[in-house]
């Protein structure tokens, strides 16, 4: 028997979440279970984003203006942030908030540059020198979402690495407001870091500008960011017609805690809502062996709802998210490497003896004082995060996401003669005579 029991929010009046318990479900209620809310729509978004991808492709600036007027319900002639723009978003910005996000920049370098990879060199044998170089992703275009809420943030987690990382080219696109200005903590953020070049732009429209290139936007080389569904299929579609690289999928919010019966309620609760207002396509999942707690998040989850601003929000994405009954721990563990969330708290009382059976997240967060909120600002961690089980397979952003490696080799003389027969076999148990023949000349000759 599948059971699903769903409850309501009185702010709403809307689905707020869904208790299940995991042993009670077949394979497919299981799977549906874990479906992401983005993964419902996928084919009208698909639809919908072709058509801007070709419209900005076939139209450039033309077709932005058309497609911002539409979506951002305002008129731009110029996209390009100016210098005077700039000026007035530094004297609007409060002196705690700029305070705030210099102290968050600066734990986000030291963190992502006591990671950044360095060239090496090796002697693999006599006379044979192999080397991996580092060099920066010539031109990169930074999104930075600002729909129902601007996100400073994420300028400082894209253009923090990208300096690090020594791109040649950096620009910005971030939506606009109603007025036509751009959001002006989004835009300090951006110059704290050391982008000068953002452009007023959102959406699906946005990538495809920094995908093709248009008569005011400069084609880049890759695509960093998080966004809505829109966005996330837009880098999709770009990246896969060979435009332009994307960092990963990175779109609607996701969250999934792992709690014991120890667990802080309150804490749980704040932690699912905190994911749950980003976005009503966002998905927030509790994963509990104790039933008793999940009675107490989901009251803690009423209670705070309802005095939360973004209430209405935050019920439409608890509509498609779950509180899951499981017998174990352990069974826990292996429904989160199946999700591969997001982010992933292990709110349990001994929480690194359990990392070493997460296989697939974005971001961990340990123990019960360690909200996501710390990773989403200022710990030093990216927020830019793999989502939809991408987890499984991508990283989140850091220095090396800006940066390419590149293998060299040397032989001289006697490194031919060292290592050539071993090539010279390898290639012809291949068929690949032309291999074998360009380097049995070369041993020829070295013997000569």
């Amino acid at each position: 028997m599948n059971t699903i029991r769903a409850t309501t929010t009185a702010t709403t009046g809307a689905p707020a979440w869904n208790r299940l318990r995991w042993a009670d479900l077949d394979a497919d209620a299981r799977a549906r279970a874990l479906t992401r809310p983005v993964q419902v729509v996928a084919k009208a978004t698909r639809e919908a984003v072709a058509a801007v991808v070709e419209a900005v492709r076939g139209r450039g600036d033309a077709a932005l203006r058309e497609l911002t007027a539409r979506f951002d319900r305002v008129g731009l002639e110029r996209f390009e942030v100016t210098a005077s723009e700039f000026a007035a978003a530094e004297a609007a910005v409060a002196p705690e908030l700029r305070q705030a996000m210099a102290g968050a920049m600066a734990r986000i370098e030291a963190f992502h540059r006591a990671g950044m990879a360095a060239a090496y060199a090796l002697e693999t044998a006599p006379g044979v020198v192999c080397e991996r170089i580092v060099r920066p992703v010539p031109r990169v275009g930074l999104y930075v979402p600002a729909g129902s809420a601007p996100l400073p943030s994420t300028a400082l987690m894209l253009c923090v690495p990208a300096r690090l990382a020594g791109c040649r080219e950096v620009v910005l696109c971030t939506p606009p407001r109603a007025d036509g200005s751009a959001d002006p903590a989004v835009l300090v953020a951006a110059r704290l870091a050391g982008v000068e070049r953002v452009f007023k732009l959102g959406g699906a429209q946005a990538i495809a500008a920094l995908a093709f290139g248009t008569e005011s936007v400069p084609k880049v080389d890759k695509i960093f960011g998080p966004g809505n569904g829109y966005v996330d299929e837009a880098k999709r579609q770009v990246a896969q017609c060979g435009a332009v690289a994307i960092d990963m999928p990175a779109g609607p919010s996701e969250v999934l805690v792992v709690a014991d019966a120890g667990a802080d309620p309150a804490f749980v609760a704040a932690d699912l809502l905190s994911q749950a207002e980003h976005g009503p396509d966002s998905q927030v999942l509790l994963l509990s062996d104790s039933e008793l707690l999940i009675d107490r998040v989901e009251a803690e989850l009423a209670a705070q709802l309802a005095a939360l601003p973004r209430a209405g929000i935050a019920g439409q994405a608890l509509s498609a998210s779950r509180l899951i009954a499981v017998d174990s721990l352990e069974q826990a563990l292996a429904i989160s490497n199946a999700y591969a969330p997001e982010h992933l708290i292990l709110a349990l009382r001994e929480p690194r003896a359990w990392l070493d059976r997460v296989e697939a997240a974005g971001s961990v967060f340990l123990g019960d004082w360690t909200p996501e909120a710390l990773g989403d600002y200022c710990s030093g961690t990216n927020h830019v995060l793999p989502t939809n089980g991408a987890a499984r397979a991508w990283s989140g952003v850091g220095v090396s996401s800006f940066q390419n490696f590149v293998s060299v080799q040397t032989a001289s003389r006697g490194g031919v003669l060292a290592i050539g027969d071993c090539a010279v076999t390898l290639a012809r148990a291949e068929g690949l005579d032309g291999h074998a023949n360009a380097v049995a000349l070369r041993l020829r000759g070295a013997l000569a």
